[in-house]
């Protein structure tokens, strides 16, 4: 039996005894009793101490009557060890964290609550607990530290509770007594990272108390099922203010801008910015700090401070190693294997896929692929296949200590930035872990065309992972060229292939069909680098090749076809061009039907070819039907559905239907940039062709933004030579132009043309472009003799390649045109300005824009002449179709109106003041423009709307038409996306 406390009321102090087992008919007194021997029977003597209840522990027995004393020093010792650290001064925000605690504390005070904080280690955890006690330390009486790493921790924190209460010297007498104080009392249990460690024993069996958890494994949650917080990095602007207060550096405007840079670069990690913030403290180098950790990463993250302002003892790099040195061999390997790809986004389906082509692939055993087959043994069933528990088990043990997250959605894994570092480079045998992530790569790659944004996905990882193409295992070039084809990286491709190819013909020589495939892969890449006459030479090669193997219906015939029309189309000859896509559109309907995706690829090309002919009404039929079949074959966001809709937002341009245009364009590019990235080729197409539409509407600063965007971004992925960069310079040059920017844009004019005189020579229909473009700006700066030899050279060569009823043969002339009236060579002007109407009235109809500046071309050059009144007449219906079909402030409509305001003034004052008469007139006309009058006389007046009327007052005029002056719409470049 247990005998109560006996006060001694003069000192005011307690004896407590835990006495031992009494013998029969004797109970234990303070002296181990008389009625039998006493079981371990202890005398405790301290202070003070309430509400205490006798507890008989099970220690081992000691002798008879044995009395222990706890002394004072041992009391503060032990209470020392459990006491709970106080907060750093320079913690920073996590007040979300920190509101939600007190939120839950609050409720109910009086019953016991758990609240979980878990992330990773660094992160900050201990700091938000000992910060909220800190806040609450008012609200309770008793707040202690239990070291949670391990159960011998453990044991000690709470044997260290007991004694510090003068309640015994073991865990269960420091537990016990946290049962029977009914004041309000805190546990921070801290550091519970061992997943084997079960916490639950040591929680006080009782209704009252608060606990609090830190951990890096996420399953401890479980403790706090509505009461728990995942714990990641501080935002930027918390991390810069934590960064500023540990290099004791003043929070000025340029200091705050060098400390956002540097916790960016350090992903914001609290342990990380301390130690950042420590070290510039020591060496005063703010400004200096981050090319200096740029260099020395590995060095400063282990780097301990000499002075701290925590208890934390552990670096950046030594707190994750703690970690991963307690994993299994099998799950080291696996972090240590992500960490080589991208940090985030890793896909799990890599390494299902890369044990099924292990189990696939029995029979190669080759020694590169030792490792590999090794490591990936681990996912295999003992019956042969996937085994899924396996992985799980693998991840969630990575998991535990927050070294990875694995995110169930996505089916993808993801490790923190610094965690990233950190493995990557502690790694000691990376060549070997690089060698065999690469051939699990190389085993994943899903060459199946609907598998086209798994590989997309892949580019990231492939970056971190390969820094040479060369180290690939030769079994995997092709899957990686195609990887790196479909991200748009056609130079790294290039090699690939080339080996590939060389590969191939070594193996079955060169009129196997797997040669011709890797010749076709490599003339298509070709054909993206803009090296068109090799593209050509292989083009053929494989079409000659297949016709014999396979007959001229084949499936892959018609694809060799459709591959060497298209590259005739990059080389001008669209004759060509149409006929191989017209015979490979009627191959497939034959085979396929209407709706297939292959023959939708081929009205694609058609339109495109049918496009670049001028033929625009044709190409708008062919490309309407590809968006319908792909949208409801593919969905609205698929690639192949963006491409349809960028080539008919393409046609609705050469149609002047800008307002359709745009919508598209900026649908495609939207969904290009979720897609694949701001960066990919077909991103910057999408930047093109949107920044083209802006432009015909008359918005050029949004169209130069654009523009600048994809220049910077072909610039870096294709070089300044390539074709699609010239395309992009000609762009920007073209809207430099727009804006009154000329010296800028006879800059960039000049490049793009020696660069395709350089690819193409003079006479390719991009050289000719870029002629008639530098020409345009020439006239822009009087240099009308300069551009009038590149406006005839232009002229010759489109009539010599197109034809002369072209569209760009008329843009041309209509150049020639306005260069002639410049030169006051009137009459020359006009035959060219009448046939450019005439051709594109013919062509593009009464109310296309270019018709609208032929016709507006040719009442300049009547005004010109002296033919005020007919250049006045022709004026008048440029403004009005204008208004109707661009609206009252795009710029051709401004400056058609402009030009009809100073004729106006000029045939004003030719005649004494106007005889005024009034009329009513529904019309589309601005204040102050002119109307339609009889032969020989014009009108104007001032417009007032009323109702749904404009009620005009028409002044009669008797005169002769005055001379005015016009500006052409200069030659653009409409970029096109190709299948």
């Amino acid at each position: 039996m247990s005998l109560p406390t006996v006060a001694n009321t003069e000192t005011g102090t307690h004896f407590h005894v835990h006495g031992g087992t009494g013998g029969p008919g004797g109970g234990a007194d303070q002296h181990g009793g008389e009625g039998g021997p006493a079981e371990g029977g202890t005398l405790i003597y301290g202070s003070q101490i309430n509400n205490l209840n006798v507890y008989s522990h099970g220690q081992e027995p000691r002798q008879q009557g044995q009395i222990e004393l706890i002394t004072q020093e041992q009391c503060h010792t032990a209470l020392a060890l459990v006491r709970c650290p106080l907060a750093s001064q320079i913690f920073q925000g996590r007040m979300e964290i920190l509101n939600k605690m007190q939120e839950y504390f609050s409720q109910e005070p009086k019953k016991r609550r758990i609240f979980v904080l878990y992330g990773l280690g660094g992160s900050g955890k201990t700091q938000i607990a000992v910060k909220f006690l800190e806040e609450t330390s008012d609200e309770v009486s008793k707040q202690f530290f239990v070291n949670a790493s391990s159960s011998e921790a453990l044991s000690n924190s709470f044997m260290n509770i007991a004694i510090s209460q003068r309640f015994g010297r073991t865990p269960e007498a420091g537990i016990q007594w946290l049962i029977s104080e009914h004041k309000e009392w805190t546990l921070l249990f801290d550091n519970a990272d061992d997943p084997k460690l079960k916490l639950s024993p040591f929680f006080p069996r009782c209704t009252h108390g608060k606990i609090i958890i830190t951990s890096r494994n996420p399953q401890l949650a479980v403790y706090g099922p509505a009461s728990h917080s995942q714990v990641g990095d501080l935002n930027e602007e918390n991390a810069a203010l934590l960064l500023l207060a540990r290099a004791l550096q003043e929070h000025t405007d340029q200091n705050h801008k060098l400390a956002m840079v540097i916790v960016q670069e350090l992903s914001c990690l609290p342990l990380a910015i301390v130690q950042a913030g420590a070290y510039i403290a020591k060496f005063k180098c703010l400004k200096n700090y981050l090319s200096i950790y740029r260099q020395n990463k590995k060095e400063l993250l282990l780097q301990h401070p000499d002075q701290t302002v925590d208890e934390y003892e552990w670096t950046v790099y030594t707190t994750w190693q703690i970690s991963f040195e307690k994993l299994s061999p099998v799950a080291a390997r696996f972090l240590q294997l992500c960490a080589l790809l991208h940090h985030s986004n890793i896909p799990e389906s890599i390494f299902v896929k890369a044990t099924e082509w292990i189990v696939n692939n029995e029979g190669n055993k080759t020694g590169s692929m030792q490792a590999t087959r090794e490591f990936l043994q681990n996912f295999i069933s003992s019956s042969g296949i996937w085994h899924e528990q396996h992985f799980r088990n693998t991840v969630a043990e990575i998991a535990e200590y927050s070294l990875l997250e694995s995110d169930e959605r996505s089916k993808t894994l993801s490790m923190h930035p610094l965690v990233h570092l950190w493995c990557s480079d502690t790694q000691s045998n990376q060549a070997t872990m690089r060698e065999c992530m690469t051939n699990i790569l190389g085993m994943a790659i899903d060459l199946d065309p609907d598998a086209y944004l798994e590989r997309i996905k892949m580019i990231s990882h492939v970056k971190m992972l390969i820094p040479d193409f060369t180290v690939v295992n030769s079994q995997f070039w092709h899957q990686y060229a195609r990887m790196y084809y479909d991200g748009g990286k056609f130079e790294q491709a290039k090699g690939l292939y080339e080996m590939d190819l060389e590969r191939q013909r070594e193996l079955f020589g060169n009129d196997h069909p797997n040669t011709l495939f890797a010749m076709a892969n490599l003339a298509s890449t070709y054909w993206h680098l803009g090296r068109y006459q090799e593209a050509e030479g292989l083009d053929l090669s494989v079409l000659q090749g297949r016709q014999k193997l396979l007959g001229a219906d084949h499936p892959d015939t018609l694809r060799a076809m459709a591959h060497l029309a298209a590259t005739y189309r990059e080389l001008g000859r669209y004759q060509e061009a149409e006929g191989l896509n017209l015979s490979v559109l009627q191959g497939r309907q034959k085979l396929l039907g209407n709706d297939h995706p292959d023959t939708l690829f081929a009205m694609a090309n058609l339109a495109t070819t049918y496009w670049h002919l001028g033929q625009y009404q044709e190409a708008e039929g062919l490309d309407l039907s590809v968006l319908q079949g792909r949208q409801k074959l593919l969905g609205d966001d698929h690639p192949y559905t963006l491409f349809a809709m960028a080539n008919l937002a393409s046609t609705y341009r050469e149609l002047g239907r800008y307002q359709e245009a745009e919508g598209l364009d900026l649908s495609v590019l939207q969904g290009r940039q979720k897609l694949l990235g701001d960066d990919h080729p077909y991103t910057l197409f999408a930047m093109a062709n949107l920044a083209s539409t802006y432009r015909e509407l008359g918005r050029y600063q949004e169209a130069e933004g654009l523009d600048l965007s994809v220049l910077q971004g072909r610039q870096k992925l294709l070089g300044d030579d390539h074709p699609e960069t010239l395309f992009a310079m000609a762009n920007l040059a073209t809207t430099y132009r727009q804006l009154g920017r000329y010296q800028e844009a006879e800059g960039l004019d000049l490049s793009v043309l020696q660069g395709h005189q350089k690819l193409f020579g003079d006479d390719h229909p991009d050289t000719l472009v870029a002629m008639a473009n530098l020409a345009t700006t020439y006239r822009q700066l009087g240099r009308y003799q300069e551009a009038e030899g590149l406006d005839l050279s232009v002229l010759q060569g489109r009539q010599k390649l197109l034809g002369d009823d072209h569209p760009y043969t008329l843009v041309a002339m209509a150049n020639l045109a306005s260069t002639y009236r410049e030169l006051g060579r009137y009459q020359e002007a006009e035959g060219l300005d009448l046939s450019v109407l005439q051709g594109c009235q013919k062509l593009l109809g009464d109310d296309h824009p270019e018709t609208l500046r032929a016709m507006a071309n040719l009442a300049m050059t009547l005004g010109n002449t002296g033919r005020h009144q007919a250049a006045e007449n022709l004026q008048l219906q440029v403004v009005a179709k204008c208004r109707e079909v661009l609206g009252a402030d795009h710029p051709d409509t401004l400056r058609a109106t402009k030009d009809l305001t100073t004729t106006r003034d000029t045939l004003d004052s030719n005649f004494p003041p106007p005889k005024k008469v009034k009329c009513n007139a529904i019309l589309g006309l601005p204040t102050n423009m002119w109307a339609p009058g009889a032969a020989g006389k014009s009108t104007s007046g001032n417009l007032a709307r009323t109702a749904d009327k404009l009620t005009f007052a028409i002044e009669v005029h008797e005169r002769d038409p005055p001379s005015c002056g016009c500006s052409i719409h200069p030659d653009a470049m409409h970029p096109v996306v190709y299948n």
